[in-house]
C-alpha cells in the first residue's frame, strides 16, 4: 500500500479534531474573557494557538508537494510532525493539569475544557502516527524531493571528484 492512500485518511482526520480543538479552546477562552474578571488561561490560549498551528501544516503537507513542489522537503515535513506531537503533547498536559487544580469544575465551560484536553490527546496520537510513518519513508531513503537527479547511492559530479582524490 503506498504511503500518501494511508496517510491522507489521516490528514483529514487531523484537520476535523483541529478545528473541534479550535472551537471549543475558543469557547473556553470567550468565556473567561466575557463572563469573568480575569483573563482566559495561558493553557487554553495554548490550545488555540497549536489548531491553528496545524491547519496550517495540513496545508503545507498536502499542498506544498503537489503546488510548490521546491518548497516540499522531506526534512521540514518531518520538523513540522514533531512539532505538532510536542506541541499537542505539551498542551494536552498543562490544560489537564490546569483543569485538575481548580477548585470547582461544572458545566458546559468545563465539559468544553475537558473536551478540549481529550481531543488535543487524540490528535497527538494522529500526529504521532504519521510522524512515524513519515519517518519511516525518510529514513529508508525515499519520499526524494520531485526533479532530483541521481539513484540512491549517487553523488553529484563534485563530489565523485573529491572522493577519487
Amino acid at each position: 500500500m503506498k504511503l500518501s492512500a494511508l496517510i491522507l485518511p489521516i490528514r483529514g482526520l487531523q484537520m476535523l479534531v483541529a478545528f473541534i480543538v479550535l472551537g471549543l479552546s475558543g469557547y473556553v477562552a470567550n468565556w473567561y474573557n466575557v463572563d469573568t474578571l480575569t483573563a482566559s488561561p495561558s493553557q487554553v490560549n495554548f490550545l488555540i494557538f497549536v489548531p491553528l498551528f496545524t491547519i496550517l501544516s495540513v496545508i503545507y503537507f498536502e499542498g506544498a508537494p503537489r503546488f510548490l513542489p521546491k518548497i516540499s522537503h522531506p526534512w521540514v515535513v518531518m520538523a513540522v510532525e514533531l512539532l505538532n506531537v510536542v506541541f499537542y503533547f505539551g498542551g494536552m498536559i498543562a490544560l489537564a493539569v490546569f483543569l485538575n487544580t481548580l477548585l470547582f469544575c461544572r458545566g458546559t465551560v468545563c465539559g468544553a475544557a475537558r473536551a478540549s484536553a481529550g481531543l488535543a490527546g487524540f490528535e497527538w496520537l494522529l500526529f504521532l502516527a504519521t510522524a512515524v510513518l513519515n519517518g519511516m519513508e525518510v529514513f529508508r531513503g525515499g519520499f526524494r524531493r520531485p526533479g532530483r537527479a541521481g539513484i540512491k547511492g549517487s553523488y553529484p559530479k563534485e563530489m565523485k571528484e573529491t572522493a577519487a582524490a
